[in-house]
Formats: structure tokens, sequence, C-alpha cells
């Protein structure tokens, strides 16, 4: 997948993985790795640790990414 989405397409992506377990607006570090491995596996080449990027993405400190804290995600590999 390219990060190249509309936003109504990344919100439908975050959505589909969110919606694994627990807050369907919130992604776990679960569920994060798996819609890393499935939308953005090209990531996983330049990304060190995905423990270290999700405690990168989760600003808050609340075990968990928003929308919002995915889309600095997404923004950063779409430059």
């Amino acid at each position: 997948m390219s990060a190249k989405k509309s936003p109504e397409e990344l919100k439908n992506i975050f959505k589909k993985y969110a919606a694994k377990e627990g807050d369907p607006d919130q992604l776990s570090k679960d569920e994060l790795k798996l819609l890393i491995q499935a939308e953005f596996p090209s990531l996983l080449k330049v990304v060190s640790s995905l423990d270290d990027l999700f405690k990168e993405l989760d600003k808050n400190g609340d075990g968990e990414v928003s929308f919002e804290e995915f889309q600095v995600l997404v923004t950063k590999i779409s430059q």
C-alpha cells in the first residue's frame, strides 16, 4: 500500500485494525504491528524496532495509538 491515500482511506485502514481488540478508536501495540506488516511492509526495513516506533507514536503515553498519532507516521513515510 502506498502512503498516498486519502484521509478517508487511511481512516478506514486504521479502523479495520483498531477494531480487532479493545478500543475501536485506538491501536494497541499488536494491532499497530499487524497494520504495518500488512499495509506498510516496506516500513519494516526502515524501522529499527516496532516497539520503538510504537513508543514514538504514542505521544500521550496511554499505551495505545490514536488516529491522530497514527497520522504522524503516515505523514513521515509519505514525504
